[in-house]
This record gives C-alpha cells, sequence and structure tokens, in this order.
C-alpha cells in the first residue's frame, strides 16, 4: 500500500478535505496512474453535494490525464511511462453492452467501495466516486478506462479529454449523429456545452444555436463554433430560435444543463422528427415533464446518453488528432488552474458558473 495525498468527501454538502490515505497496488487488469491534472465536472459537484448519492468517505473526480506507474497482470497495450487520459468508463469487454461496441453501458458490476483500492488511514474503505477517485495524486483503475495519448498535448487540456469533451462532441457525433445542413440547439454554454457546440461545427451543422442566460456565456459560445445566440431570460426563447430557422426549428437539442425545469421546455425547441439529447442531468429526486402526444404526432423523441456513448480508445484518438490540427479547442477550455490544496476553490469557482473547465494541476 503507497500513502497518497486526496480531497475526501467526509460529509455530503461539507468542503473536502486534504489528507493522506493509502492506495493498493494494481491488480490484474488494472494500473497504477499518476495523476498530473485533473478538471472539476459538475457531476463531482453533485456527488460531493449528495445530489446523486452514494457513500462517505469518498473520493471523486474522474476527468484525469497522467502516467502510468505500474501495470496489473493481463493488461495489454499500456506500460508503464505511457502518457494517458483516465476516464470513469469501465468495460469488462464480454457483456452484452460492451460487445455491441458500447462500453459506457458497461453490464458487469462492480463494488467500488469494498473492492477499491483506496482506504483511509486507519484501514477503513474510502468510496472510489465515479469509479476514478483522481482527485488524489495516485489513481488504480481498470485499464479499460485508459487511453494512450502522445506526449505532446499538454496534461492539463488532455484531462479534458476524460469527460467534458467527449461527453459534448460525442453526444452530438455519436448519439444525435448531427449531418450536415442540419439545425441544432444547444442549451448551456458552459464546459461541456462548449463542446457539443465544437462537435456540431465539426459534423457540419447549418445553424449552431446557444441558448444560455448571460451574453458573456453566448460571446463564449460563439467562440466555440455557435452560428447564433438567445437568452434563456427571453419569456419564450423558443420562438426566436425558430425564427432563426424558417420556423421549422432545431434537428436536435441538447441539454448540457442539469436543470429539470430546462427538460421541460427542451421539446418546443424541436423540428417534426427532432430528438431532445439528455446530456446534463439533475440530481436524482428531480421530475421532468414532457407531452406525450405532441411529441408523439410530431415523430419527436427524447435520447438519453452517458459519456457521448465513447469508445474511448477509438474517440479519443480521433480528437487528439482534431486537436492536433487546430480543429478542436482544448487549450481555450480552461478557465483557471488550481493546485490540489486549493480544490474548494476550484469548485466554488466552478459553481459561480463563470468558468469554462477548472483544473486542478499536481504535476
Amino acid at each position: 500500500m503507497d500513502n497518497i495525498k486526496a480531497a475526501v468527501c467526509r460529509e455530503h454538502g461539507k468542503p473536502l478535505v486534504i489528507e493522506e490515505i493509502t492506495i493498493r497496488p494494481p491488480e490484474a487488469d488494472e494500473i497504477e496512474v499518476e495523476v498530473h491534472a485533473v478538471a472539476i465536472c459538475q457531476s463531482d459537484i453533485s456527488f460531493a453535494e449528495g445530489g446523486f448519492g452514494g457513500p462517505v468517505p469518498a473520493v471523486y473526480g474522474h476527468e484525469a490525464s497522467g502516467k502510468v506507474t505500474r501495470v496489473g497482470a493481463n493488461v495489454r497495450g499500456l506500460a508503464e511511462g505511457d502518457t494517458v487520459v483516465v476516464t470513469l468508463i469501465r468495460a469488462c469487454g464480454h457483456c452484452p453492452s460492451c460487445q455491441t461496441a458500447r462500453p459506457v453501458t458497461c453490464e458487469t458490476p462492480y463494488d467500488s467501495l469494498t473492492e477499491g483500492p483506496l482506504k483511509t488511514a486507519s484501514g477503513d474503505p474510502i468510496y472510489q466516486g465515479l469509479e476514478t477517485g483522481a482527485f488524489a495524486e495516485k489513481v488504480v483503475v481498470l485499464a479499460s478506462q485508459a487511453a494512450k495519448i502522445p506526449d505532446s498535448v499538454p496534461m492539463d487540456s488532455a484531462a479534458l479529454l476524460a469527460c467534458g469533451v467527449i461527453t459534448g462532441l460525442g453526444s452530438v457525433v455519436n448519439v444525435a449523429k448531427v449531418r450536415p445542413g442540419q439545425n441544432v440547439v444547444v442549451i448551456g454554454a458552459g464546459g461541456v456545452g462548449l463542446n457539443a457546440i465544437q462537435g456540431a461545427r465539426i459534423a457540419g451543422a447549418a445553424r449552431i444555436i446557444a441558448v444560455d442566460m448571460t451574453e458573456d456565456k453566448l460571446a463564449m459560445a460563439k467562440e466555440f463554433g455557435a452560428t447564433h445566440g438567445v437568452l434563456g431570460t427571453e419569456e419564450k426563447p423558443w420562438s426566436a430560435v425558430k425564427k432563426l430557422t424558417g420556423g421549422r426549428g432545431a434537428d436536435a437539442v441538447f441539454v448540457t444543463v442539469g436543470v429539470a425545469p430546462v427538460y421541460d421546455v427542451a421539446p418546443r425547441y424541436l423540428a417534426p422528427g427532432g430528438e431532445v439529447i439528455m446530456v446534463g442531468l439533475p440530481h436524482a429526486t428531480e421530475k421532468a415533464k414532457y407531452s406525450p402526444l405532441g411529441m408523439g404526432n410530431a415523430s419527436q423523441g427524447i435520447q438519453g446518453t452517458m459519456m457521448g456513448d465513447t469508445v474511448i480508445r477509438r474517440d479519443i484518438p480521433w480528437m487528439v488528432d482534431l486537436y492536433e490540427q487546430g480543429r478542436l479547442k482544448l487549450d481555450e477550455l480552461i478557465s483557471n488552474r488550481f493546485s490540489l490544496d486549493q480544490i474548494n476553490e476550484a469548485i466554488a469557482s466552478t459553481k459561480s458558473g463563470s468558468a469554462k473547465r477548472n483544473v486542478i494541476v499536481l504535476k
């Protein structure tokens, strides 16, 4: 067992506590990664607040990059010294979902508490939040959760590929399968929303309409590829979208904020045959409403997505290639950099809504 420093959630809704914990060596099919950078995702915040449930103590953080430091038995394709992106996408490789290229819905259960690699200094188990536990100096994860990347990609930018980028871009290309010439609405111009906007630009959407609550966010959205912006504070923002699309509405509406009332109105932005894509998720107790009659008559739908239906060893190299060509913005997504000791400050900045992505830099 190694001693490492980590940000531990001891009680939901309270600040994280920086303390020394232990981490076991990698077992079969696992790797150990020295974390160099980890971004703050809204999902980490929601878990820490208790919005999604789960045991404590816990170590969250799932959007990470680093160097492989140890490799367990049976691992293929990764070696000590490799630079990797570490994700929460744990895939067994043999269940029905994995066999049909849907590793994000892997059906093999795993107990991230009793089978996890983390313990307190006194030997009690710590929950490995989001199957990763990357608010720490090291992680031990399944090899399936890591994708090798070139050393040329900066670690802080690379970390964003673990969640925000693959979720936003993947929801466009893998889930909605946006085609050139279609119209897209992205509700929420935060870290994931900006990547959905980038995805729509890369896919060739004709109109990419960002909807957000501030002019600053709409201006930011245009820097990442939005062709138009609509203030969500308007009485009927979907009416503005209809005008921009010749009265039709959008072929795909990406809800990238975890706010249930937004889902209530999201179908109003749709064109006939369009789909609402569920990207940002509200807390577990929140409910949304929609009209089955109206959506059924218009052949519209609501589609869920987990991590943009990403296959990391297929999609992350493609996205790295786009980045190296200058076609995918990563560096520009980073608002601020913090040390691990400043993690509560980084979380507060993220909750304020002013940041695109805040990154904890450990190395």
